[in-house]
């Protein structure tokens, strides 16, 4: 068979012109690096500062230049964009009987700090110019015509080499010099997913970004829950993730680190039990606690325990109500719902003990009022080096490790200076996005010495003084599960 390879990109558009304009002095223990950009052909990015309150600088930062073009990915029977050789290999055999040329691509997933590097193979068909997305389409359709799965794809989102462009927004909050507080926000409920723009301005933040990954697999009106550890005001909301990165918010400071959770419910008989989750959707024999934030009914088909603040049974009924305010529910179905019809009497006691353990130091934090916690989605620097935890945080495919996306970071300072930033991505000839190599060399180039990727794609959003400043991939800002806002004194 007939084969030609693929190259990475085509130069075909002339380096974007950009203006620079004057920052103002930077913060002593926070910098703007004066080094070229890390990524892509280390472009000299161009900038602008603005200081939004005192210690709180935002930066917008653009970089590179558009020379990437059009392709068309032909699907494996899997449904992916990728399979081993031999698969590959039959599906290029496909499109040439369809009329076409095909391209069998070798791609190697780099390793991470917790999984082994893997290689696939693409099988790709024509390379056309970014202005040229319409002769990809035409190729597309003929081959959907013939019978094969395929899709256009931009090759700056592969996660190869390419010249960019970026476009970045990086906020830098000083520790020394800033006044305010961090917090989290799941906004008017847990179930419910919400704007950044909205948490932010409910809470008058100054800056806002979108947190952690939510449930996009439950119930529609449920999909607010997060996926990993919540802490809102000291107030356990969601379980951990055990193991998974984690931001800890403390008055204005902030730590990165690994969690486990642990709930237990014990009778006033001496009898204890598991409590499997929090706020979120019940599986067969499980017991979970919905406290009031959880902002929906709690599900049918099992038992409810309703406990007032001292851990008093106030009520036991059938399940499929809401939580009252001022109360929290412990919810049962199959043994789950035996063990409270035989523990949880009317008027009997029912004591909930929540432990939000820190996996590096080994203690359990004190949650407190000024305690919130936002999960992460995957480590990204630790102790001022690249460690990639993509497996353990449960996102080490292909797509994940080494395709371009949005991306929302989070990062601390040896001093502890927080530094937050976006990279718009899925817009070609405008901004290419991140995978999590670069996004762990980008953050180290800002100065982290920890660093974790919050969820990112159509979910990535910063909104400072109550305007949302980066371009969300979806053309729209998404509702999310949870926020971290930076709120004024």
């Amino acid at each position: 068979m007939s084969r030609r390879t693929l190259a990475g990109g085509l130069a075909i558009a002339a380096a974007l012109t950009l203006t620079t304009l004057p920052a103002a002095a930077e913060q002593a223990s926070v910098r703007f690096p004066s080094a070229k950009f890390p990524l892509g052909s280390r472009p000299v990015p161009t900038k602008t500062m603005t200081a939004v309150a005192q210690g709180i600088d935002l930066y917008d930062v653009k970089a590179g230049s558009a020379t990437d073009g059009y392709t068309v990915t032909v699907l494996m029977p899997s449904g992916r964009d990728y399979g081993m050789q031999t698969t590959a290999e039959a599906k290029a055999a496909e499109v040439e009987a369809a009329g076409e040329t095909p391209s069998v691509q070798k791609v190697v997933r780099p390793s991470v700090a917790d999984a082994a590097s893997q290689t696939v193979y693409m099988v790709r068909v024509g390379l056309w110019s970014l202005d040229d997305k319409k002769k990809a389409e035409e190729t597309a359709k003929k081959l959907k015509e013939a019978g094969l799965k395929v899709k256009v794809d931009y090759l700056g989102d592969d996660g190869l080499k390419t010249t960019g462009p970026w476009d970045v927004k990086v906020v830098m909050i000083d520790a020394g010099a800033f006044g305010g507080s961090f917090a989290a926000s799941l906004g008017t409920s847990v179930a419910k997913r919400e704007t950044v723009s909205s948490m932010a301005k409910a809470q008058n933040a100054v800056v806002g970004v979108n947190g952690g990954f939510f449930n996009i697999h439950t119930d529609k009106a449920l999909r607010g829950e997060p996926v990993g550890a919540s802490v809102v005001k000291g107030r356990l909301l969601s379980e951990a993730v055990p193991g998974r990165s984690a931001v800890v918010l403390k008055g204005r400071t902030a730590k990165i680190t690994e969690l486990k959770t642990t709930v237990t419910a014990t009778s006033q008989d001496g009898q204890k039990t598991e409590v499997n989750g929090v706020n979120r959707a019940v599986t067969t024999d499980e017991l979970v606690l919905y406290t009031e934030e959880w902002g929906a009914k709690t599900p049918t088909g099992g038992t409810d325990a309703v406990l007032d603040a001292n851990g008093k049974v106030v009520g036991v009924r059938e399940s499929g109500a809401a939580v009252a305010a001022g109360t929290r529910v412990l919810h049962g179905n199959g043994l789950a719902a035996d063990w409270l019809n035989e523990h949880a009497f009317q008027d009997w006691t029912v004591k909930v003990d929540t432990k939000v353990v820190d996996l590096r130091t080994g203690k359990a934090l004190a949650l407190t009022p000024d305690l919130n916690v936002i999960a992460g989605s995957v480590g990204l620097v630790r102790n001022g080096k690249v460690k990639i935890t993509a497996k353990q945080d449960g996102h080490d495919s292909v797509n994940m490790i080494l395709r371009r996306h949005p991306r929302t970071l989070l990062g601390t300072t040896r001093n502890g200076s927080l530094i937050i930033a976006t990279i718009d991505g899925r817009n070609p000839g405008v901004t290419v996005g991140a995978n999590f190599l670069e996004a762990a060399q980008f953050m180290r180039w800002l100065g982290a010495t920890q660093a974790i990727n919050l969820d990112g794609g159509g979910s990535t959003a910063m909104v400072v003084g109550n305007k949302l400043i980066n371009r969300p991939s979806d053309g729209v800002e998404r509702g999310v599960g949870d926020a971290l806002l930076v709120l004024p004194k």
